[in-house]
């Protein structure tokens, strides 16, 4: 199983870890809410039991244990209907108006609501008389009910900011890694170049008529210019008005050298020129990487087609290729470090290309669209403000 894969099984394992905690923390909070709601109706039956026997108390009733239970209500809202309907009591209940008739209607409605939802005892009277109470949650009860998803919705914030803290502080580890990497780099390849530089021109002044010294110092020149761009990665170097015809010439010219004549590379440019604020290096670094990336999906035979335009919020560079095609599944994977279908790769091209777009260009590059088996085409986008 590919990395890649082990971490997406790791992050989904994660995922549903956290939704079944969250799902017990929920059914524990119900089941708990729902023996707490249980008990309030009991306590309201107790309740309801002693407005009975104190609308039928006579001289053997015990007036002070009825009050005692009557009065020990501070938390349940309740309002007591008369058989004719009528307001017999109420306790415990938030409701404001402007005076006493409106507060009557405020009440009732209060009542009316609670009876339709269920939450109403009958109260058994002599001559067949039932009065109501209507009862409410306590607020406590309320608050518990609530408790769960507040608790969830902070803990899910503090994961939140913990899991962008971690990836903020992955992300400028990999930054270090990354410019420590090609600095060092840059520094290693500066010494042979510069005694290969050194060599060619002893050569050239010893054979001045060799046919291959040409060639030889274009690679050296090659080299120069590899190590100018590990250089550049960390330094953030200014971006310059470019050709884009100019630069993708030059990737072409490089390409087409290097690669067999089954390959073939066309280009689609304006006919005028065409200059973008780039860093001409690096981005000849990306179209090199995505192009030789294209040549390995055709195993090194096939078209590929690099595309200029001006869109009107955008400068566009596309490179499609007649490879094998990427699954829409791994669009976003292909950028990642270490991604790889080469066995001897190191799945860096891709990712080093979006770091080069996205960091020292402001812009984005992402896989526009992709068949398996019939091509790719990759999409940079450069914005012009």
């Amino acid at each position: 199983m590919h990395w890649t894969d082990r971490m997406r099984l790791v992050k989904v394992v994660l995922v549903c870890s956290a939704i079944a905690i969250c799902a017990a923390s929920l059914v524990w909070s119900h089941i708990l809410v729902s023996d707490l709601a249980r008990e309030e109706r009991g306590r309201m039956e107790v309740w309801a039991e002693a407005m009975r026997s104190f609308e039928q108390a006579d001289e053997q009733t015990d007036l002070a244990l009825v009050l005692k239970v009557i009065n020990g209500n501070n938390t349940i809202p309740v309002v007591v209907l008369s058989p004719e309907g009528t307001i017999q009591a109420h306790r415990n209940l938030d409701l404001k108006a402007p005076d006493e008739a409106s507060l009557e209607k405020k009440i009732l409605a209060w009542a009316m609501k609670r009876r339709a939802a269920g939450s109403v005892i009958d109260i058994h009277l002599d001559h067949d008389e039932v009065m109501q109470l209507c009862y409410d949650e306590s607020v406590m009860l309320k608050r518990l009910a609530s408790y769960p998803f507040i608790q969830l919705g902070i803990v899910f914030i503090f994961v939140v900011v913990a899991i962008f803290a971690l990836l903020s502080s992955k992300r400028a580890e990999q930054n270090k890694v990354w410019v420590g990497l090609s600095k060092e780099t840059a520094h290693q390849l500066g010494t042979p170049i510069s005694s290969l530089m050194a060599w060619t021109q002893v050569l050239k002044e010893t054979y001045p008529d060799d046919q291959l010294l040409p060639e030889m110092d274009k690679d050296v020149r090659r080299l120069q210019i590899i190590a100018e761009r590990f250089s550049k990665i960390g330094s953030h170097p200014e971006p310059h008005p470019e050709n884009i015809n100019d630069v993708i010439s030059h990737v072409v010219d490089y390409i087409s050298r290097r690669t067999s004549n089954r390959v073939t590379i066309t280009t689609q440019l304006p006919s005028q020129p065409f200059y973008v604020n780039v860093s001409a290096p690096l981005f000849e670094w990306v179209v090199e990487n995505l192009c030789k990336n294209a040549v390995d999906a055709m195993d090194g035979s096939g078209c590929i087609t690099i595309t200029a335009v001006e869109e009107p919020a955008h400068f566009v560079v596309e490179v499609a290729d007649t490879g094998k095609g990427i699954p829409k599944n791994r669009f976003s994977s292909v950028f990642q470090p270490g991604y790889t279908t080469k066995t001897r790769g190191w799945g860096l091209g891709l990712s080093l290309a979006k770091r080069i777009i996205e960091e020292y260009h402001n812009g984005h590059i992402f896989v526009k669209s992709s068949e398996v088996d019939k091509g790719t085409t990759f999409r940079i986008e450069l914005s012009k403000t």
